[in-house]
């Protein structure tokens, strides 16, 4: 089998959990390849995303680490035989890959939590404020590569907007729905696709509002992703040096705890709407 060039974060994330049942178990690479009758490099490439492993190996490896999680085991060899490729795929190589990697995130996730404080979430924008937002950020790109992030970022919204959308969650900062971002007729526009989207069965938008007395959680920015199983959820986190995704068990504690505080501090979805409402009535 062909070693992969750059894993995915999926791929990356079915390998650490792989390296961590190991961990846990008190074994070495060296140990676990005798145990599937395999050289340790390959154990190795196998725990670093480099090359794939087979149901019947991943299912030997969980026993002899001892692992009597069956719904996390059945959750990794489906991210092992996994071979989707979405629509996502036409961008690999031509974005940058963590554009790709939370596109197919999304797609298998379980349920989405945001955290937004200075911007609108990128499943609610529309057009005209993602070109405006990816513009902004890169003065220096030409209008076709402003424009690819836009359509990619337009079809990342299936995972709300199409057949079988996924519950979705948002916490948004009232700074967020009040920054121009591209002009008061798109920002009009932008609130109005925010209450539209708030309708939705699936789709829970609480705000918190500026009038809130002792919020210091103006850092708490996240896309919190659930996973098949709560230890393979994910959070997402935008940093200076690029996106990173945060998966050990006490970071996910940690954002976890912290998106129930931020959503405790927030408005109601009812009294949200009308907040949002009121801001429009203001344009």
């Amino acid at each position: 089998m062909a070693l992969r060039h750059e894993p995915t974060a999926r791929q990356l994330r079915l390998a650490a959990e792989l390296r961590r049942l190991r961990d846990e178990a008190g074994l070495t690479a060296r140990d676990a390849a005798a145990l599937l009758g395999v050289s340790p490099p390959q154990i190795s490439q196998i725990e670093a995303g480099l090359t794939g492993v087979s149901e019947k190996r991943l299912r030997r490896l969980a026993a002899n680490y001892a692992c009597s999680d069956g719904g996390l085991v059945d959750a990794l060899v489906d991210m092992a035989a996994d071979r989707t490729r979405g629509w996502w795929e036409e961008y690999r190589g031509v974005l940058p890959a963590a554009y790709c990697d939370l596109a197919e995130l999304d797609h298998h996730a379980t349920f989405r939590h945001d955290v937004a404080v200075l911007h609108v979430p990128g499943l609610f924008q529309t057009e005209e404020y993602a070109r405006a937002l990816f513009a902004y950020m890169n003065p220096e790109f030409p209008e076709t590569e402003v424009q690819l992030r836009v359509d990619h970022r337009m079809k990342r919204k299936v995972v709300v907007e199409g057949p079988t959308p996924m519950p979705y969650e948002t916490v948004i900062h009232e700074a967020a729905l009040r920054i121009s971002v591209a002009g008061r007729a798109a920002t009009r526009a932008q609130l109005a696709r925010i209450l539209d989207m708030s309708e939705a069965g699936h789709v829970t938008v609480r705000v918190i509002p500026f009038a809130l007395d002792d919020f210091a959680g103006a850092g708490s920015t996240m896309v919190y992703l659930g996973g098949a199983v709560p230890r393979l959820d994910t959070v997402v986190r935008d940093a200076p040096h690029g996106t990173a995704f945060v998966d050990s068990a006490a970071q996910l504690e940690h954002f976890r705890m912290l998106f129930r505080r931020v959503k405790a501090a927030s408005l109601p979805p009812e009294q949200s709407r009308d907040l949002i409402h009121e801001l429009a009535k203001e344009l």
